[in-house]
């Protein structure tokens, strides 16, 4: 069992909600050898997303646990919801170990997700902690796909941005983008660097998108109860991957210093946690010869 103690719920758009965990410094939740929920996930902040409209609910990545996926099924069923779809971001494993919890209902990835939760089972299933069961998703989509909710309309669209299969949600109607890994706070993290210079381009076409709000997975709990970002973490988030690969930062320099122009343009916070991220995607980086 996963302790969810800490689990925060916040509503940061009407019939929108983050199921947030982390950046709590010194907790952890599964074992004090290192692995990827505590290491990872739950020391930078993780939040899944669900969107409400009357009996139905838009799920949107099922969390680091089962324990934590429960939670969240729970707060929706007392809120009156019966009827769930999950969609998922990508398939990593912070965002797919609860999926079990949502298999009574339709659970919806890219196709390249599906294929990768495929490739990657073993791995996963026997991972610290293990995602066992690993719920397959049941339906696919290549470039995009309209989903709704209470009649809400729901975009689901197709970025290769942090990993081939990255997918985000637009709600339309409410300038809101519910970005999964695309983007950070405090920056993104580089899990397949030698398709950095793609990942760069299609933050461009991320930037294009008219929203006004983006909720990522991975952020500042006080800014996406607030609201969540404007434009400007994609910003951010595109010139660091452009700064690496320029070759800067090579040196040595602290994140903190590295990134002081767009914290202090609010564009993004320092995270501390994050110093780690940046010495890896340095390294991943410089393994590929970028």
């Amino acid at each position: 069992m996963t302790d969810t103690g800490t689990l925060r719920i916040l509503e940061p758009s009407p019939g929108v909600f983050a199921y947030y965990d982390g950046r709590i410094p010194g907790a952890r939740l599964h074992s004090a050898a290192e692995n990827w929920l505590d290491d990872g996930a739950y020391s930078l902040g993780i939040a899944s997303y669900a969107v409400v409209g009357g009996n139905e609910a838009i799920v949107f990545d099922s969390h680091i646990s089962l324990d934590h996926a429960r939670a969240v099924r729970r707060h929706l069923e007392e809120r009156g919801v019966s009827r769930f779809t999950l969609v998922l971001s990508h398939w990593h494993d912070d965002h797919v170990a609860g999926n079990a919890v949502f298999a009574d209902g339709p659970i919806v990835a890219h196709r390249l997700t599906r294929a990768a939760l495929a490739a990657n089972r073993g791995k996963l299933e026997g991972g610290d902690p293990p995602i066992r069961p690993l719920v397959m998703p049941t339906e696919v989509f290549d470039d995009g796909l309209t989903l709704t909710v209470g009649g809400r309309s729901i975009e689901a669209m197709h970025f290769t941005i942090h990993s081939a299969d990255g997918v985000v949600l637009r709600l339309p109607n409410a300038g809101l983008l519910l970005a999964g890994d695309v983007v950070e706070d405090t920056v993104t993290y580089v899990s397949e660097a030698a398709e950095t210079p793609k990942h760069i381009a299609e933050l461009g076409r991320l930037a294009a998108l008219p929203v006004r709000r983006i909720l990522p997975a991975h952020g500042d709990p006080d800014r996406i109860a607030a609201g969540g970002y404007d434009a400007g973490i994609v910003t951010a988030n595109r010139d660091y991957l452009r700064r690496l690969l320029a070759g800067e930062g090579r040196d040595g320099t602290p994140l903190s210093a590295f990134v002081a122009a767009d914290v202090e343009a609010g564009r993004i916070g320092y995270f501390e946690p994050y110093e780690a991220v940046h010495r890896a995607n340095l390294k991943a980086l410089a393994a590929v010869g970028l």
